[in-house]
């Protein structure tokens, strides 16, 4: 059976406020936006890693007002954000002694750790499991905003399901904008791709999402840690997702999206002469290549999304160029594979979900 796509007609006025990270100039948001959140309506805020659309963990019909806002598969989970270690008491049945090393050197902070749920924690956020995915992010704002709304906020990216993440609160209007009342602008964000998430209810952690925080950190922490085959892999479509992003088509612009691997030398050639060809056809062609690469192609467009001797950089700009080809309004879009070193993981991953896993190899 299909996991039911939750749908509601949604009419109102959508407003972006802005927040400074000061608790005296942002309390009189914070008091709206956490009442918004306590009466059970959804408000978008920023974190370190994308803007998320949030409602309040504990209340099951929050939880359905997200997946519908997003046009979100409802067996999709969402994740937990808390403001203080000692909120996760409440919510988990069970902390293992993983999470407590964790904790302590990641958190607050880009990671997601996955545990047992306690009956408190409706299955309408965890997609139907008996798990939770919780985090507690560094940034400020947010978790100004979590403590003004009670304490628990469940908060997926804040755009529609399968379009590229949010980074900017004017993204977040761009796909929310008549959906939600209220968008708490914390301006661009500084990771750009979404959390890490680390499952540990099983005997051996398990890496099912990759992030900021790579595999070689948590190994560094906790010693072996497994990698789900999700990571790299097609999913079959009767798996429960244990985690957001793990199963469906994500982060994708609307122009065809192809991932072109290879040797650097073959990867310019073969993409110039593809474009040649889609031009032939009147098609726009585009590009996602870095600063060392731009030059050498010879397409419609041509966007850089950072240099390879700055990784982060890449991370960092990836859903805005992504959501720039929609702009643009190009039909066709081959990007370069980013393999770096400490992010290429989480980069490739996004990257992938995206093109839903069209590669070609030369």
């Amino acid at each position: 059976m299909l996991p039911e796509i939750v749908s509601e007609k949604f009419e109102m006025e959508t407003e972006i406020i802005k927040a400074y990270g000061d608790p005296e100039r942002d309390a009189a948001l914070m008091e709206k936006a956490g009442k918004i959140i306590k009466d059970g309506g959804l408000v978008a805020m920023p974190t370190e890693t994308v803007y998320g659309l949030a409602g309040d963990a504990l209340n099951p019909g929050s939880s359905k007002k997200i997946y519908a806002a997003k046009g979100r598969p409802s067996d999709n989970p969402l994740i937990v954000h808390i403001a203080e270690l000692s909120a996760l008491d409440r919510i988990v049945s069970d902390i293992p002694e993983s999470a407590r090393k964790l904790a302590e050197k990641f958190w607050p902070g880009p990671l997601t750790m996955v545990f047992r749920k306690s009956d408190i924690v409706p299955l309408e956020t965890t997609g139907g499991l008996d798990t939770v995915a919780v985090r507690m992010p560094v940034n400020e704002i947010s978790r100004e905003f979590i403590l003004a709304s009670g304490g628990y906020i469940a908060a997926p990216s804040a755009n529609r399901s399968g379009r590229p993440s949010c980074t900017t609160a004017e993204h977040v209007m761009e796909d929310m904008n008549g959906v939600i009342p209220l968008i708490i602008d914390g301006g661009e964000v500084g990771i750009g791709i979404e959390s890490t998430i680390v499952d540990l209810t099983g005997e051996t952690p398990c890496l099912l999402r990759p992030g900021y925080i790579n595999l070689e950190m948590l190994s560094e922490v906790l010693g072996k840690v497994d990698v789900d085959p999700s990571i790299g892999g097609v999913v079959s479509p009767d798996a429960h997702p244990k985690a957001p992003g793990m199963k469906y088509k994500h982060y994708a612009p609307k122009g065809e999206l192809y991932i072109v691997k290879g040797p650097q030398e073959k990867v310019v050639e073969k993409i110039n002469s593809l474009a040649q060809e889609n031009r032939a056809r009147g098609e726009k062609t585009a590009v996602i290549a870095t600063d060392e690469t731009r030059h050498r192609y010879k397409c419609d467009i041509v966007e850089t999304v950072g240099t390879r001797d700055k990784e982060e950089t890449i991370a960092h700009n990836l859903f805005r160029v992504l959501r720039d080809m929609d702009d643009l309004g190009v039909s066709t879009i081959y990007t370069e594979e980013f393999n770096t070193p400490v992010m290429g993981m989480a980069i490739m991953n996004r990257l992938i979900r995206a093109a839903g896993h069209k590669i070609i190899d030369c």
